[in-house]
């Protein structure tokens, strides 16, 4: 063991060397690590497979050394969907179906669980995974508030293990390169981020209570939630527009955007926030906005605003999602996995056009959009490989956002600790900085 732990150490220290994430090129150091392997197969748990999850299944089929030991979900028929996924992607074995993926965690030969359940399940189901030693690859936001975060933060330094968040940008090829181009100066002082996102979600209507499905635990379902009637609009994705379980827009993709342009201006914690909007597109039951502007300033002469429209997919600079950089000389637009940048007289003077499942790289594996980010939470686990998104760093960009919807509520501005990102001298915004939860579930350390 403890000839393990020295290799470890050694082999991180050589990889990484004095590389801090904002340099993101520990993905590159995969052919480095590759003759160190510490284990034959990494056992992995997929937790919650009815959308996001069948993603998680097709990026650990992929990679050699994991085996894909349990699919587990509430809904039965999720549950069957990601065995069969699962054997369709090449899994020889199929893996074994849960409704409790706790029982997973009592397999002492599992190594890891990945989990893409509904938000308000994000952080207990971490820190029950992280006190039954497992390490966690962790579906974005990871928590549904920040006091949330700031326990998982804790428990992420006190058990020692992985916790890679679902933020997948940050390892995709041309992202990488933006950020170099624009840390090495090729706009200038970059001061200001615009982050924003784009759909047309339809109308949930009114929901009306019904009898639970005999497919769905909705017991398990609520877990740490406060028990709420079952409504025939509410699963399996409308819980998102709901505060009792959801985060709204801003949480639920605006964090993709919002942690690329705090990683691209190498910001932390705001000194103000301030997000004004409504549900304007429909009247129905859905309770988040589904139209929404965030502005946060920082102090050191940046700043960044966020665009959300649920319901209107009118795009920006011809992406529906997507962030621009604007500094002293220029402006350096990220839109999605390709990147432009222009001077001040609007001239473009380079274009890097996003790189395609086909691609080999230096990585040695064909590249897709979600494989590199997984492979790096093996290797990290594996190898000692950095993390791409560690959660106590990624988890400053999940607070934006929460701070954001924190304003929204309270209808004024925030003022921030830049220390620690608590919300300064508001007694009645800080309320929203965690939640109440059903007795016995209460997530803790």
């Amino acid at each position: 063991m403890k000839n393990n732990l020295n290799r470890r150490h050694f082999i991180k220290t050589a990889a990484t060397g004095a590389l801090g994430l904002s340099a993101a090129s520990s993905a590159f150091s995969f052919n480095i690590l590759s003759q160190y392997p510490l284990k034959d197969k990494y056992r992995v748990a997929v937790i919650g497979v009815n959308s996001r999850g069948s993603q998680h299944i097709q990026a650990f089929a992929k990679i050699p050394n994991v085996e894909i030991a349990y699919i587990c979900d509430v809904d039965s028929r999720a549950r069957e969907n990601g065995i069969a996924l699962a054997l369709k992607e090449g899994v020889k074995t199929a893996p074994t179906g849960l409704v409790d993926f706790r029982k997973a965690l009592e397999d002492k030969t599992l190594d890891a669980v990945s989990i893409a359940m509904p938000d308000h399940w994000h952080t207990p189901a971490a820190i029950m995974a992280l006190q039954a030693g497992k390490h966690v690859y962790l579906e974005k936001p990871g928590s549904h508030n920040p006091a949330e975060s700031e326990l998982l933060v804790e428990a992420t330094k006190k058990y020692g293990k992985i916790v890679q968040m679902g933020n997948q940008r940050r390892s995709w090829p041309r992202v990488q390169e933006a950020m170099k181009e624009l840390h090495s100066g090729a706009i200038g002082r970059a001061y200001y981020a615009r982050a924003w996102y784009t759909n047309t979600r339809k109308s949930i209507g009114y929901g009306k209570p019904a009898a639970v499905p005999e497919w769905l635990d909705f017991e398990l379902w609520q877990g740490p939630a406060p028990r709420a009637e079952f409504k025939d609009n509410l699963i399996h994705y409308n819980w998102h527009w709901f505060w009792h379980w959801g985060t709204g827009e801003i949480v639920n993709n605006g964090v993709h955007f919002l942690d690329l342009a705090r990683w691209g201006l190498q910001v932390d914690y705001p000194e103000k926030c301030y997000s004004s909007g409504g549900r304007y597109h429909f009247q129905d039951d859905w309770e988040t906005p589904d139209t929404q502007i965030a502005s946060y300033d920082f102090s050191d002469g940046k700043s960044i605003l966020w665009e959300g429209r649920s319901c209107n997919a009118r795009d920006i600079n011809g992406m529906g999602s997507g962030v621009s950089f604007h500094g002293e000389n220029g402006t350096l637009e990220l839109l999605n996995n390709s990147y432009k940048i222009y001077d001040h007289a609007n001239k473009l003077e380079k274009s890097a056009e996003a790189t395609t499942n086909t691609v080999v790289d230096q990585r040695g594996a064909g590249f897709d959009m979600d494989i590199a980010h997984f492979t790096n939470f093996i290797n990290a686990i594996d190898k000692g490989e950095s993390q791409i998104s560690p959660y106590p760093e990624i988890q400053k960009s999940v607070l934006l956002c929460q701070l954001g919807n924190i304003s929204y509520r309270t209808g004024r501005a925030l003022e921030i600790d830049q220390s620690s990102g608590k919300i300064l001298r508001d007694k009645e915004a800080m309320k929203l900085w965690g939640r109440e939860y059903q007795k016995g579930w209460e997530p803790k350390l």
